[in-house]
């Protein structure tokens, strides 16, 4: 069953569960959600839920836009996203203007977290592709460069090349996470381990695919 929800990592955390174990957690602030569209198989040829996040001011928000809210005639969200569902989900018999929190998922579920990465800036191979670096005894010419770009025969790089660039800032999901507890009361949703992003970034849950 497809379900969905956005929401803002607020930071990690630990907790201890009931073995008195402590466990690291990700703090997410989860909702509430307003349904803004739906995609129908008839007029777009797949099924979505466009959900609504955030609070935003009516004077930021442009003519196109504005129209898109006033036709769902629900107040202007600062993120808009959509959830890919089927026929038979609980979410296809959402409709317009209803409203999504965390109360859809509950302890020991497993979901999805998808974010865009902290940007790392300009990088080298090491880092950014977990490269081993030369030896550092005396007269080693070679200790954190690239190595070997290939053959000399082609007289090119081929296309895939490890190569220092820029790192992070990249679209990210990270899967089968446990929720170690959901508070309804302050749409708090606790995510055992780290998710991807710096504080205060959009995150988007989803039920897990390998459930």
């Amino acid at each position: 069953m497809a379900k969905g929800i956005l929401g803002k990592k607020l930071g990690m955390t630990q907790i201890f569960n009931a073995e008195g174990l402590l466990i690291p957690v990700t703090v997410i602030e989860a909702g509430p959600c307003t349904v803004v569209q739906k995609k129908t198989l008839e007029k777009d040829n797949y099924l979505a839920v466009q959900l609504g996040f955030g609070e935003r001011r009516e004077r930021l928000v442009n003519k196109p836009e504005a129209g898109h809210f006033a036709k769902a005639k629900v107040k202007p969200a600062r993120f808009l996203r959509e959830i890919r569902i089927s026929a038979d989900d609980d979410f296809a018999q959402l409709n317009v203007g209803d409203s999504v929190d965390v109360s859809i998922f509950s302890e020991g579920d497993k979901v999805d977290v998808t974010a865009t990465s902290k940007g790392k800036g300009f990088q080298g191979s090491i880092k950014r592709h977990n490269q081993s670096r030369g030896r550092m005894s005396h007269g080693s010419k070679y200790h954190r460069r690239v190595g070997s770009l290939g053959s000399v025969g082609p007289a090119r790089v081929f296309k895939g090349r490890p190569l220092p660039g820029r790192m992070g800032g990249e679209r990210v999901t990270i899967q089968n996470l446990e929720i170690v507890k959901v508070d309804p009361d302050r749409n708090l949703l606790l995510v055992k381990g780290s998710v991807p992003g710096v504080k205060g970034s959009l995150v988007i849950i989803r039920n897990s695919v390998k459930a």
